[in-house]
């Protein structure tokens, strides 16, 4: 028997392991999952670890857990007005591209691997949503910036597509035990979990926000406390009255977001950390959980429907479901590019194993195997294929002041941090010819190294960061005079705005 000491002190050195090994892999362009499944899978009862774990049902509820924290920090951190130009096709992609792409591959895994139809159909849905934590840990490095509304896109798709994935996933599991049931009975579950889940997530996110602004608590440590404990309240309630609590989680995480509260930089910062401290424990229980002898016979079949995934099932779901819009072929290429598949999928297979559904290991070794192929490939050539597309943002317009400074929840104050683009009209001039609106005044100017209040004659260059007080009513005017190209010029400037704390009326 392991003393409790032991135990704590194994747990941190896995931890810090994790921690540290991810600076080189950010280093070497490896995805963050890749080394926490690593050092999981080291631990492990067949690595040097030596730690004995095979409880399906226990990586689940951690998995799930995890990933519900993660959706809430990723929704936290979303923009509404980077989302809201793209929220038709991120709920096209989450829907219709995450059937098609489960579709594909159940034919795929019944001509070529030779599946029974239901138990590829399984496979095609435990693999068919993109990872959250995945995408918004890739995209969010600085070596991964996207021009344009890419990836606002793409992180909507992840945040939002595991529902349907869910929701396929227990519906074929429930097809397989209960013999002569109808696929038809899964579309009114579909409808009330997405229809429970987005109106429970929302109506509970303006709940936190109401509270956090009216409660007045003594000490702003306590502020972490209340939304840290709101996460597993709004998943809990959601599926209780039979919604989907991850849509939830998701919703409630850009309601907060997208709305004036006190301590939101102390928040953002605490739920990021919160994220972080989740993707390790997730990836690390998926890791203990595999066991790599048992990899070796699903390799061939894992690297066949890996290879059809990449190459053929989600670029195909992906173009089909973008058909009604108009979007540039090579930024469909690039959305198609970035499938990740990561924690979500290991945590899908997981529910055919405590199911007991036959084949059940089976697939779970093969997803294992299909999420390291495309935690390799996808995660290492995002930039690469975004600057081959011409879609990769300049990594130096990407860079945010950090500040401190909170608005008073009772004023129509509001900070704007924003980054100056190359073509913008303010780009030569000095700030007493800018024309900002009265009231608003900047009061922080970054350029490379150097941060300094600025005087009326401090010429605005491009990449400059600026930080600025003003009014609710005057952002957009203000967004307007510092980030609006010249006249003929291009108009990528309002992508580098982002609206970071504030109280309206």
């Amino acid at each position: 028997m392991l003393s409790l000491e032991l135990v704590l002190v194994g747990i941190a050195v896995l931890f810090l392991i994790s921690i540290i090994a991810n600076k080189f892999a950010e280093r070497l362009g490896v995805p963050a999952l890749l080394i926490f499944l690593a050092v999981g899978m080291l631990a492990g009862s067949e690595g040097p670890g030596g730690i004995p774990f095979d409880d399906p049902g226990l990586a689940q509820t951690v998995g799930i857990v995890a990933l519900a924290y993660i959706l809430f920090s990723g929704g936290f951190d979303t923009r509404w007005e980077e989302v809201r130009p793209v929220l038709w096709q991120g709920i096209a992609l989450s829907t219709v591209g995450v059937v098609l792409t489960a579709l594909l591959l159940g034919g795929f895994a019944v001509l070529v691997l030779g599946f029974p139809p239901l138990t590829a159909l399984l496979l095609g849905a435990v693999v068919s949503s993109t990872d959250a934590a995945a995408v918004f840990s890739v995209l969010r490095m600085a070596r991964a910036r996207l021009k344009g509304h890419l990836r606002p896109l793409l992180e909507f798709e992840s945040g939002s597509n595991d529902p349907m994935a869910v929701l396929l996933t227990t519906g074929v599991i429930s097809l397989i035990l209960t013999p002569g049931a109808s696929i038809f009975s899964l579309v009114p579950m579909f409808v009330q979990q997405m229809a429970v889940g987005g109106l429970m997530g929302y109506g509970l996110g303006m709940v936190v926000v109401y509270l956090i602004n009216r409660l007045k608590l003594e000490s702003e440590g306590l502020y972490p406390v209340f939304t840290f404990t709101m996460v597993p309240m709004t998943y809990g309630l959601t599926s209780l009255l039979g919604g989907n609590g991850f849509i939830a989680v998701y919703i409630a995480g850009l309601v907060v977001g997208n709305n004036d509260i006190v301590y939101k930089k102390s928040l953002i910062r605490f739920h990021d950390g919160i994220a972080w401290l989740m993707q390790i424990l997730m990836f690390l229980a998926l890791g203990l959980l595999v066991f790599p002898s048992a990899l070796i016979a699903a390799a061939v079949p894992g690297m066949l429907t890996a290879l059809f995934l990449l190459l053929v099932a989600r670029p195909l779901a992906v173009m089909v479901t973008l058909l009604p819009w108009k979007m540039p072929v090579r930024e469909k290429a690039l959305v198609s590019w970035v499938g990740l598949r990561g924690a979500v999928p290991i945590i899908l297979a997981t529910y055919p194993l405590v199911a007991g559904v036959p084949g059940a290991e089976t697939i779970f070794n093969m997803v294992f195997f299909i999420v390291l192929v495309s935690a390799l490939v996808h995660g290492t050539s995002i930039p690469s294929v975004a600057r081959w597309l011409g879609l990769a943002a300049p990594v130096g317009g990407t860079h945010r002041l950090s500040h401190e400074l909170e608005a008073d929840p009772d004023a129509r104050s509001a900070f704007l941090d924003l980054v100056i683009p190359s073509g913008a009209a303010s780009v030569g001039r000095q700030v007493v010819d800018l024309g900002l609106p009265k009231g608003a005044l900047i009061i922080l100017i970054q350029k490379g190294a150097d941060r300094f209040v600025p005087s009326g004659g401090t010429v605005i260059e491009a990449g400059d960061s600026l930080l600025l007080l003003t009014t609710d009513d005057l952002a957009a005017a203000v967004r307007a005079t510092l980030l609006d190209p010249e006249e003929g010029g291009g108009g990528e400037g309002r992508a580098g705005v982002r609206r970071e704390v504030g109280k309206g009326a």
